[in-house]
């Protein structure tokens, strides 16, 4: 008796430090790449760290906090961070559902537009980002040639603070629908097809069904969706940092973006950690809020 439980527990041990072999990769790099960076960013906001001229960093205590209170750009990025968010998550989950619903069928060659409307996925936002400008430039772009053609415009897009937004949001959906639209493909494929069967038996129309078959049976999906396109969205730089620099008036600038100007470009690390700081609890509370809201949303 003793010996097979002395046995067992020595293939506890064995199984334990298996598992902990395969993991510890994973847990190294979060510690590493996560973890330190955070620590180190933390005890950055607190001084005047400049890159150039590490050995004149000093303590400052709460100095770079109360110069972000007053930083009228911080501000104005943090608005444009939001407003992105809002604009671009409707928009790219309704383009993404709208795709799949349209290529959820058995036809011919529907293939082919699968595999074209996915494609922008693949590609780099640096690339997609400067194809885009060509598209929107004011002067000789093929969107203001479009609509010149019938009369329209010509409009000044990247260089009105009123729409430089709109264009990057556009942008964003357009790049990142193709993705979404695979997931709400598998969901649709997954709802049996006897619902809409019956459903159009007892003579229920085609946007009846809709609304009472396919968006129940793509809740989870669609709070999936949303929430990985909110975190991404939140992440926003590579489109203003390659089409506008922030601009026109700043109307373009972003939380990561100014983070990222800040450290690097003026090289005031101790304030870019204070901005990043910051930036790490907003998104930690609406990370919790959102999981709030979908774990009631579940419940119900």
């Amino acid at each position: 008796m003793r010996a097979a439980s002395k046995q067992k527990k020595h293939k506890l041990t064995k199984e334990n430090w298996t598992g902990l072999a395969f993991i510890a990769p994973a847990v190294i790099l979060l510690f590493v790449f996560l973890f330190v960076p955070f620590v180190m960013t933390l005890g950055y906001s607190f001084t005047n760290y400049n890159i150039l001229k590490p050995d004149a960093m000093k303590f400052v205590g709460l100095k770079n906090f109360i110069k972000l209170a007053q930083d009228t750009v911080f501000r104005k990025s943090i608005i444009n961070t939001f407003v992105f968010v809002i604009l671009v998550v409707p928009l790219q989950v309704g383009l993404g559902l709208g795709l799949a619903l349209l290529i959820n069928k058995k036809l011919k060659g529907i293939s082919i537009f699968r595999m074209a409307f996915f494609a922008p996925t693949v590609l780099s936002l640096v690339v997609v980002s400067i194809l885009w400008s060509y598209i929107y430039n004011p002067n000789n772009g093929l969107l203001n040639s479009l609509l010149g053609s019938v009369g329209i415009g010509p409009f000044k897009f990247l260089n009105d603070p009123g729409t430089a937004m709109l264009c990057i949001v556009i942008l964003s959906a357009w790049q990142g629908c193709g993705f979404q639209m695979m997931i709400f493909l598998s969901g649709l494929q997954d709802i049996p097809a006897y619902l809409y069967e019956a459903a159009a038996v007892d003579g229920a129309t085609p946007f009846q069904q809709f609304l009472n078959i396919t968006l129940p049976g793509l809740k989870n999906i669609t709070t999936f969706i949303s929430l990985s396109i909110v975190v991404s969205a939140f992440q926003l730089i590579v489109q203003p940092m390659m089409m506008t620099g922030g601009g026109p008036q700043n109307s373009t600038m972003t939380i990561v973006y100014e983070i990222y100007q800040t450290g690097f470009k003026y090289n005031q690390m101790g304030y870019g950690s204070a901005m990043a700081l910051v930036f790490t609890v907003m998104v930690l509370v609406i990370t919790l809020i959102q999981n709030k809201i979908t774990s009631k949303s579940n419940e119900e």
